[in-house]
């Protein structure tokens, strides 16, 4: 089993910053591929970035540019650090470790 703790999140207004933070314990392979996914009222879950199993990153097109994914293999936690936001990048953003394994959501608003 794998444990997930996020950390990060809350209100920001549009054009700010945040960060996030995920800590993966338990029983954990070595450096999986991890990553976030963020989600809001009636839709799906969607990728925001991710690291993949070569260890290169995808982002969603919505935040190249803003958004960087970031990761410390030695304490097996990985970043998101989200710049000059806006509204619609409010959601609930869930982190995520190979195989199917999630953290349990952190809000992140962004409004005036």
């Amino acid at each position: 089993q794998v444990q997930l703790a996020e950390s990060g999140g809350g209100l920001v207004q549009p054009g700010g910053s945040l960060g996030l933070s995920c800590k993966a314990s338990g029983s954990i392979p070595n450096n999986p591929p991890m990553g976030w996914y963020r989600q809001t009222s009636g839709n799906q879950r969607e990728l925001v970035a991710t690291f993949t199993v070569t260890g290169s990153t995808i982002y969603a097109d919505s935040v190249k540019g803003r958004f960087t994914i970031s990761r410390d293999n030695v304490q097996n936690t990985v970043y998101l650090q989200m710049n000059n936001l806006k509204p619609e990048d409010t959601a609930v953003y869930y982190c995520w470790c190979f195989v199917n394994y999630w953290g349990q959501g952190t809000q992140v608003t962004v409004s005036s």
